[in-house]
């Protein structure tokens, strides 16, 4: 990140578009354009489509300020609770994420606009309602000219939903490896023989990527121009984008059950204990007051992450099993919930920064601050089931809240049944430290414990904490 004199902090990620850079001051998240940019704000702010997806909270609030120099214009932007990126999002959520990106095209189709970009980076999330952030993205259309984000919009939404639906293979990893997602060389190579004929891929895969090697030694006019004397018409634009939508909205995944997706009856716990827990949680997020963050750390069905929105302004349930985020996101998005948003993360392997020189796309450690962690039932998957030092453990627990911020921590005795089963698969004396006192020192030399309470099973013990305390 760059921070001027003036205490503006520029965002690493909006340099692609130089007339138009995003920029963060005394909180506030403002958007700089230079003279095209702003002539075509100006037309934007009067456009009739804009003004319904602004109501419609489908675009990210949007007011124009005072400008300042070297600025002819500056917008000032509603700031998203916690942004995310695409690899960090389940199926469902990708999926309905480029349908927002696709109906907000149409309209601007419509109303004479196209959108320069079609990246899923130009999305965010209320909760579990996408959210379009790249105002400076919309501009008039040309006669005749393509969707410019078409390639954006294949690479990192239609290919990695392609890949889900139709071979059974999790996107994450993929977008989280390339920032500018997934090259169609690499789908034809999945896609060839009977696969062509799967939906949407000889089209968006095939033909694609053909028109992209015929057209290699082009230059952009003589494309456009191509196209125009064809008799390529906003129309014509319009039909295709409904095709993608009616495509992507027939893709679907849903895999079957797995052990985490029945967690919460195999885990262990008696009805006392699942009671016991949730009062101390709800006891614990409540004594806060009204934070503004809550981290839900191995969310699982958001049971948890639920009873901390009751007194949250917002809260992140980090869940490692694609599969249980998107049940977990469908039930939110069925409920209308905007305050919990669900993400896909290993917490042994959080997401780092990445592109442009590893701060493009801030990672997750450099993104969470939260006023609340919860880290239930976590602990021991982590220094048992992943090899993870204990004190290292802990050190990431604290270090995802902010200074003063409540930790509340379960840690899994050596004796109960699932660190047993855990220990079951490792070599004899290799955890000799993974114990509650050494544990609880741990957690003393980063945090101020100030409750604790043993489950009625006798073999859990949760703790309430202040980091940094």
């Amino acid at each position: 990140m760059t921070v001027s004199h003036t205490g503006i902090r520029v965002e690493p990620g909006s340099f692609r578009d130089p007339g138009n850079r995003v920029f963060h001051r005394d909180g506030e998240v403002l958007r700089g354009l230079d003279d095209r940019a702003a002539e075509d704000w100006r037309a934007l702010a009067a456009s009739g489509f804009f003004r319904a997806l602004l109501a419609d909270g489908k675009v990210c609030g949007t007011e124009e300020v005072t400008a300042t120099p070297p600025w002819a214009a500056v917008l000032r932007h509603e700031r998203i609770p916690f942004v995310s990126h695409p690899y960090e999002w389940s199926f469902g959520m990708l999926r309905d994420a480029a349908l927002r990106h696709l109906e907000i095209l149409r309209a601007a189709l419509g109303d004479g606009f196209t959108t320069k970009d079609g990246s899923a980076y130009n999305l965010q999330w209320r909760g579990a309602s996408p959210v379009f952030i790249d105002v400076g993205s919309f501009a008039p259309l040309p006669p005749g000219e393509p969707w410019a984000g078409y390639r954006q919009f294949c690479q990192t939404l239609l290919y990695p939903l392609l890949l889900q639906a139709h071979l059974g293979v999790d996107f994450q990893p993929w977008l989280r490896a390339r920032v500018d997602g997934i090259e169609p060389d690499q789908m034809r190579r999945l896609f060839g023989g009977a696969r062509r004929l799967l939906p949407g891929v000889l089209t968006h895969v095939h033909l694609h990527g053909a028109m992209q090697q015929r057209n290699a030694r082009a230059t952009t006019t003589d494309v456009r121009a191509q196209l125009r004397a064809a008799g390529y018409s906003r129309e014509l634009a319009s039909a295709t984008v409904r095709g993608i939508e009616k495509l992507v909205r027939r893709l679907d995944h849903r895999p079957g059950r797995s052990h985490w997706s029945d967690y919460q009856r195999t885990c262990g716990y008696s009805a006392q204990d699942r009671q016991a827990k949730e009062r101390f949680v709800a006891e614990a997020v409540a004594a806060t007051g009204t934070p503004a963050l809550a981290l839900d750390l191995g969310a699982n069905d958001g049971r948890y992450a639920r009873i901390a929105a009751r007194h949250a302004g917002y809260v992140v349930a980090v869940e490692q099993d694609p599969a249980v985020a998107d049940e977990l996101y469908r039930a939110l998005r069925a409920e209308g919930e905007r305050r919990i948003l669900p993400l896909v993360m290993d917490l042994a392997d959080p997401s780092p920064g990445g592109g442009w020189r590893g701060v493009e796309r801030a990672g997750f450690a450099d993104r969470t601050r939260a006023d609340v962690v919860l880290a239930l039932a976590v602990v021991h998957h982590l220094a048992i089931g992943r090899n993870v030092p204990l004190a290292e453990v802990v050190d990431q627990l604290a270090g995802l809240g902010a200074p003063g911020a409540a930790l509340v921590v379960e840690f899994v005795h050596p004796e109960d049944p699932m660190a047993r089963r855990l220990l079951a698969n490792k070599p004899d004396g290799l955890f000799p430290d993974y114990r509650r006192d050494a544990f609880e020192r741990l957690l003393a030399a980063r945090c101020r414990i100030t409750r604790r309470a043993e489950l009625p099973s006798g073999t859990r013990t949760l703790y309430e904490a202040v980091v940094g305390g």
